[in-house]
């Protein structure tokens, strides 16, 4: 289960944590999503806050509903996730970040892009 804040709706939340297993590939592109059922169990919802997630999803273009069905994962959902993910970063994060690098005197070069990260 995840931890839940007060900064979102949990229902915005869910869809973000959701939308972040897609850019995993976790459904692939065309695959069925996990039910309603399924995902208010895993994450200890009312299917009503599931139904949300789900269909801010589908406003953003990355699943589809098939009546009888399910919800489906669109093609290209992780490109335009990636993309809408990496716009976010560099307008809002990079520059908060880029300026804490400079506070602390840390350049280009003492970044190691390839480090492995610990567990």
């Amino acid at each position: 289960m995840a931890d839940w804040n007060n900064q979102s709706p949990i229902y915005l939340q869910l869809a973000e944590c959701l939308s972040q297993a897609l850019l995993d590939g976790r459904p692939q592109e065309g695959q069925a999503m996990p039910s309603v059922r399924l995902l208010a169990a895993e994450y200890g919802l009312n299917p009503l806050t599931v139904n949300r997630a789900l269909q801010a999803m589908v406003d953003a273009g990355l699943l589809e509903s098939r009546r009888g069905l399910g919800m489906f994962v669109l093609p290209q959902a992780s490109e335009r996730l990636r993309a809408a993910d990496r716009a976010r970063f560099l307008s809002q994060e990079w520059p908060l970040l880029r300026a804490k690098l400079q506070r602390l005197g840390i350049s280009a070069s003492d970044l190691d892009w390839h480090a492995k990260e610990s567990a």
